[in-house]
Order: C-alpha cells, then sequence, then structure tokens
C-alpha cells in the first residue's frame, strides 16, 4: 500500500488524512475504535493493543466502561504517543448515530484539548465493526473537527488515518466537498 496523505488548514489547525496504521503514528494522543466496555481486541482496538502492550487494556478495566458518544483517557503503553483517547462511536442503524459520532469526535477534541495536547490521531470511528457507512462517517467527522477547530486552544494539528486508499478517497472527497 502506497501512504497517500493531504492536508488543510482551519483556522490554527491543520488538518491531515493519512493511510497507514494508526498503532505507528507519532502524536500526542491516538484515538482507540472503542466499545462501551473498552475491551480491546480486533480491528483498530487490537492493532493498538498489540503495539502498546497490556498497560493499555489494565487501564481500561480500571475504567470499566464508557457510554456511546464519548470517549475516556489512558496511557499508551509502548506505542509512539503519550495517550491513547478510546471513543465509542454508535453502532449504525441504533438512531442518532450522526450525532453521537459527532459528540465522540467532540469529545476526543475536548479531552486531548484540555489535557494540553497539540496533535492527535484518529480513525474512521464506527466505519469497520459498527458498520457506519464509510461516507457519512466522514462527513459527520470532518465536520464535527471543521466546528471545532476554531475553538481549540491546544491542538493544532489533527490527523485522520484510515487504513487504506479506498478510505482515504472517501475522505478526501468529504474533505474537499
Amino acid at each position: 500500500m502506497s501512504t497517500k496523505n493531504t492536508s488543510v488548514s482551519l483556522s490554527s489547525v491543520t488538518l491531515e488524512l493519512k493511510t497507514g496504521n494508526i498503532a505507528m503514528l507519532h502524536a500526542d494522543a491516538i484515538v482507540n475504535a472503542a466499545n462501551e466496555q473498552l475491551n480491546m481486541g480486533i480491528g483498530v482496538s487490537g492493532a493498538i493493543a498489540e503495539a502498546g502492550g497490556s498497560a493499555i487494556q489494565n487501564e481500561c478495566n480500571e475504567i470499566g466502561s464508557c457510554p456511546t458518544g464519548s470517549a475516556v483517557l489512558t496511557t499508551a503503553g509502548n506505542l509512539n504517543a503519550r495517550y491513547v483517547i478510546h471513543a465509542v462511536a454508535p453502532m449504525y442503524g441504533e438512531g442518532g448515530e450522526n450525532e453521537k459520532l459527532r459528540s465522540a469526535i467532540v469529545s476526543v477534541l475536548s479531552i486531548a484539548d484540555d489535557k494540553g495536547l497539540s496533535s492527535i490521531a484518529i480513525p474512521a470511528l464506527g466505519a469497520g465493526l459498527f458498520h457506519f457507512p464509510m461516507d457519512e462517517c466522514a462527513k459527520v467527522m470532518i465536520g464535527a473537527i471543521k466546528d471545532a477547530a476554531p475553538k481549540l486552544k491546544n491542538i493544532n494539528h489533527v490527523t485522520i488515518c484510515l487504513h487504506n486508499d479506498k478510505k482515504f478517497e472517501v475522505f478526501e472527497k468529504a474533505l474537499n466537498g
């Protein structure tokens, strides 16, 4: 897979789209596509758990749970990041999913900004095991980031890390559309 990359400026925030493995990125925080029980198993969550080690899951176990549309913070174990923000996207079809996904993104940005972090990396939340259509996911995520950017005090770089070129192209279309 070739690495694709594009970025735009939103106020004082650079929004970057990139292909790759989020667990390998260098950022103050990377975002885990979590479930409400904070069990790290497969997909993005599994990649983060494998690269970061058991300390991340151990902290998740101590926290216990996180409601849909919210996020919680843990350390990052052995990752190239300082923190992992575990965000719970909605299962597509449960009702109100766009608002819940938007809320999860706003929660991620709020936690990172309040912690004084300057860079975060986010996957396509909900677009895997939770069956969110990729084009809808892209529009909601990019819209939430664009709306929040002028209010952010510390974050100056947001990367949306996408697993493959096809996902990248859908997000790039939403970013430019």
